[in-house]
């Protein structure tokens, strides 16, 4: 299958994603030290949201198409504003560019996208933004040839595929084992979808069985996960989540659920069943 995410760019599962990495990113703020983002699959970097594409499926007007009316208090105001900044409504950042707006000058983004023509086009939105890299690399084969980072010791790896070819979940698995032994004290966030429970389940099995600690999960699931021809719900799961995260990642869960109508909001330390 030959996945393009315009097809999918702000819909429900964008807005929880980008919503909660927004939310990390920030904690790395608090430090005048430089931290990295390695976004290992970038994509486009921005989505025009008034293309053929986007159109077609529509799916983000049930996404940010519902959240722009957000009050300047809500919980998820951090993220719509970067949002407005990178263009909305029309156009929707992906993570690689929402990364690249709250870098500082000591601060550096990794991109990692196997496309040739998905590469050029990324490459062409960071022209001349210094700290910021564009590779066009496999993103697992990535992780072993720019980790660790050159110049810090803090930063956050963001692990997003598209699930188009089977054993999605075993790769995601081994990259944690991947950076865990090149870049120790890093952060991880990796995105999954949620059709049926028994292969995310199965995936937080493996994270516990292979000794990763302090990890936590956040899932929106806009309906029952039953039937598995459906992407039904999203999840993060985080290892090495910074202080105070899950009480945020919940607050900002839980006004989604409202806000798009979903079904439930969880955020939860993982506990392998």
């Amino acid at each position: 299958m030959n996945y393009r995410h315009i097809y999918h760019a702000g819909n429900f599962a964008d807005c929880m994603k980008h919503t909660l990495l927004v939310t990390l990113l920030q904690h790395f703020l608090r430090k005048d030290s430089p931290f990295l983002v390695m976004d290992t699959h970038a994509g486009l970097g921005r989505y025009d949201l008034e293309s053929p594409e986007a159109e077609k499926t529509g799916e983000y007007r049930e996404g940010i198409g519902k959240l722009w009316s957000e009050a300047p208090d809500s919980p998820l105001s951090p993220w719509l504003e970067l949002v407005r900044k990178a263009g909305g409504p029309r156009y929707y950042p992906g993570s690689p560019l929402l990364a690249s707006l709250m870098l500082r000058p000591q601060d550096q983004l990794i991109c990692c996208e196997k496309h040739p023509q998905d590469k050029r086009t990324l490459y062409r939105l960071f022209a001349g933004q210094t700290n910021v890299s564009v590779h066009e690399r496999d993103a697992y084969e990535g992780l072993r040839a720019l980790l660790p980072p050159k110049n810090a010791r803090r930063g956050l790896v963001l692990i997003d595929p598209p699930f188009e070819e089977p054993g999605e979940f075993d790769r995601l698995a081994e990259a944690l084992q991947t950076i865990r032994s090149r870049f120790a004290t890093g952060m991880v966030a990796v995105w999954y979808p949620i059709k049926h429970r028994t292969p995310v389940r199965q995936f937080h099995t493996n994270v516990e069985l292979a000794g990763h600690r302090n990890v936590l999960v956040a899932e929106l699931l806009m309906r029952p996960p039953h039937n598995p021809d459906m992407l039904n719900g999203a999840g993060l799961l985080v290892i090495k989540p910074p202080y105070g995260f899950a009480e945020q990642a919940q607050l900002q869960l839980d006004r989604l659920k409202t806000a798009l109508g979903a079904f439930e909001a969880i955020v939860s330390e993982l506990v392998a069943e």
